[in-house]
């Protein structure tokens, strides 16, 4: 019964509601989960995505890794660092799974994930999630608006103009973005704001054309004369093949987002966990429970 209750209700809810202290509804939680994983098959698993999410206030994260062909988390483990990887790789074998298996990797542009993955899963191709990069140029464009709004104070409070889609604005938001990107202008803003447009078109392209259509983009990025975008088209460089590696492997971490935010409201709902362990959940567990 409180296996089944503990997926729909903080386990502060459960306690009360049956008398008892949350402590020990966490130690037979946990004890379940445990004898779950126990009997985990990861055999199968080819395609993995990995992503980091907040545990606490403050820089304490949960790294989870997720069978991207089932949409299932495999594996959670404190920090975000290389050794997350690594202990992944270790958990994969003793579920029977093969590191040698795993033949697609995605991951954001994180240093210590690509390293983990470049060390620990030799044979897979890293594939840089699509949310991560538009992040990138979002916040490059961001900059620019930042930096260029102590002197143009018409830029006051419209942040959210240049960053939302266009079709998500509403109609008051869309005339402010039309004025502001007249040539009248000459906001260096709205040049940014075009190179964000034209990016978004690059996952729109065929295979065959994509790396040239980068190219150019780069190229205009690079001689734009605004540092913030400079500094994104290198970022953008220094990642090229795992960028383009999309048009071949068609993965990302959308179902990530989607998790990362399910915990998140937990978190909420449940005001905080005592420890990490009480967190990290792994998603499809077959517990046996009557249906």
């Amino acid at each position: 019964m409180i296996m089944a209750m503990a997926k729909s209700m903080p386990v502060k809810a459960i306690a009360a509601i049956i008398g008892e202290h949350d402590t020990r509804i966490w130690r037979i939680i946990n004890h379940y989960v445990e004898q779950a994983r126990e009997q985990e098959d990861h055999s199968a698993v080819t395609m993995v995505g990995v992503d980091e999410t907040s545990s606490k206030r403050g820089h304490n994260y949960v790294t989870l890794f997720v069978d991207l062909s089932v949409s299932k988390v495999l594996f959670a483990t404190e920090g975000k660092d290389a050794s997350t990887v690594e202990r992944f790789s270790k958990d994969l074998v003793a579920h029977k799974g093969d590191p040698a298996s795993i033949t697609e990797f995605c991951s954001d542009m994180s240093p210590a994930f690509i390293k983990g993955v470049t060390d620990n899963f030799a044979d897979a191709q890293l594939t840089f999630d699509k949310f991560h990069i538009m992040q990138l140029i979002n916040h490059a464009v961001d900059e620019v608006r930042r930096q260029e709004q102590k002197d143009r104070p018409e830029l006051q409070r419209s942040r959210y103009i240049w960053l939302k889609n266009q079709n998500n604005l509403k109609a008051s938001q869309r005339d402010r973005l039309a004025e502001l990107s007249l040539p009248k202008m000459n906001l260096k803003t709205a040049r940014a704001y075009r190179m964000r447009l034209t990016f978004q078109e690059f996952f729109e392209q065929p295979p065959a054309l994509a790396e040239a259509f980068l190219k150019k983009w780069y190229f205009w990025a690079t001689h734009s004369r605004l540092q913030p975008m400079k500094e994104a088209a290198y970022t953008i460089k220094r990642h090229w093949s795992g960028i383009l590696r999309w048009f071949t492997s068609r993965i990302n971490n959308g179902v990530l987002e989607g998790i990362n935010s399910l915990i998140q409201a937990a978190k909420a709902r449940a005001r905080g966990y005592r420890t990490n362990r009480n967190l990290i959940i792994n998603g499809k567990l077959n517990f046996g429970l009557p249906t």
